[in-house]
Formats: structure tokens, sequence, C-alpha cells
């Protein structure tokens, strides 16, 4: 089979239509790059527009033919910082639509084990930031910052869009320059490309401190272990918790 570099969108769907347009071409890909990163490439280039109907029917495929189980696999696995990920998930779907479900469980295959580790990964963080999240109050809007490894957006927005259901939301993902809104029932994560968090209030200060004084007070000088403490809340995380910033420091931020 001829090898070819897919350029797309860099969009699920559009990952899911170069899956379709290859099995339709009969080639094998040698390399995923989006039209965004501009990237040449030595390989011949099939430029590919994001079909949804074509998506689809992939898509559907994963859960009909293989299992609802590695359909879920294949859509997580594309959220995840895995290297060379497209070229994974196309390897593990040829895979699965040729073998069935089993290939889920091939662990002793290199990209199976790649795959897996990364969602645990995927899942670890996602976890970790439901509970690290901070939000501040600013003019009736719950806003908040995050710098994932992965692309959790699509994860963490049931969990708060369900939790704070009653309140407007916007949370923004420095890393992949995106932000999920929600207010009034309805939501949607859209690519933003400058976010900055408008001045704090003086009751947003007021709790700001608080939050930072509450923290302090609880801790015990004598018992005093930052390697312990990084075990339980990752230091990664503390850029964007207020119980690390003054506001001299939130000022100085990006």
């Amino acid at each position: 089979m001829t090898q070819v570099c897919c350029r797309y969108d860099g969009s699920f769907g559009g990952f899911l239509t170069c899956v379709f347009e290859l099995y339709a071409h009969r080639e094998l890909p040698a390399e995923f790059l989006t039209r965004a990163d501009g990237a040449v490439t030595l390989w011949p280039e099939r430029p590919v527009e994001t079909d949804r109907a074509r998506a689809m029917r992939v898509y559907r495929a994963l859960g009909e033919k293989v299992s609802p189980e590695f359909q879920r696999l294949v859509e997580k696995g594309f959220l995840t910082c895995l290297p060379r990920r497209e070229l994974d998930l196309d390897t593990l779907i040829r895979r699965g639509l040729a073998e069935g479900d089993r290939v889920r469980m091939d662990l002793a295959d290199p990209t199976v084990a790649r795959v897996m580790l990364a969602l645990r990964k995927l899942d670890t963080e996602v976890d970790h930031l439901k509970g690290f999240v901070r939000f501040s109050e600013l003019d009736g809007v719950l806003a908040g910052e995050i710098e994932p490894r992965n692309r959790v957006l699509p994860l963490l927005a049931n969990h708060f869009a369900a939790r704070l259901s009653g309140e407007k939301l916007a949370l923004y993902d420095r890393t992949h320059g995106e932000a999920f809104f929600y207010a009034a029932g309805k939501r949607a994560i859209l690519p933003v490309e400058d976010f900055r968090l408008g001045p704090a209030g003086e009751e947003e200060l007021g709790w700001r401190k608080l939050w930072r004084s509450f923290y302090e007070k609880i801790s015990i000088e004598g018992r005093y272990n930052p390697k312990c403490r990084m075990t339980h809340m990752p230091k990664r995380y503390w850029g964007t918790m207020t119980e690390f910033q003054t506001e001299e420091e939130r000022k100085a931020l990006p």
C-alpha cells in the first residue's frame, strides 16, 4: 500500500474522516499533520476536509463491528497528549476492525500498551483537575484557567456543568487554546486565541484572601513536608490555584 501524509483540521471528526479516506484509497498513513502547524512533509500529502457523514460512518463502525468500549477508547485516546497518537489510533482501528474487540486486551502489543498508558494518565489528570480547578467570580461569571497536558475540557465539561448548573462558567485551557463556556443549560467548547481574566472585585479579593488564610492556618508547622504535599497536590497545578498566588503574582501572569 502507498503511504501518505494526511493533512486535516485537528478535530476528532477530521481524524475519522482521514481514516475513511485512507480505507477508500487503500493507503496507509505515514504521518498526520494539521493545517495549523504548517509542518513540511516528504511524504505524498493527502489534504482531508472534515466530512461529518463519513466520520459518523467510521464512528458507528467502531461501536457495531468492534464494541462500544473500543469506540470509547478511540474517542478518549484522541484527547491524550500521546505523541503521534493518530498513527497509534489508526493502527488500533485497523486491528479492531480485522480482529474484533480482543485487540483491547493485547497489552503485549506496544501500540496497545502505549494507548492504554496514555488513557490512564488522561483519567488521572481529569480526576486531579476536578479537585484542583479554582474559579473566581468575575462580573457574574465563574471563570478559571488550567494548564493540562491532555485535552481534558470535553471530559471536565459534564462534571462542572452538573455541579455548578445554576452558574455561568468559563474555563480556559492555556495549553490547547480553547475554553469551555456554560450558561442556562447550554455549553460549548470553542477555540480562543487570547483569554485574560478581568480584574477581580473587592468581594472576590476578600474571598481569595480568606481562602489563602485558611490554607495557611490548617498547616502544621512541625509537620511541614513539601514532598508529601506535592504527592497529593502535584506542583504543576499550583500556577492556577488561588492558594498559591498572591495578588501581585496573579497580576503578573500572562
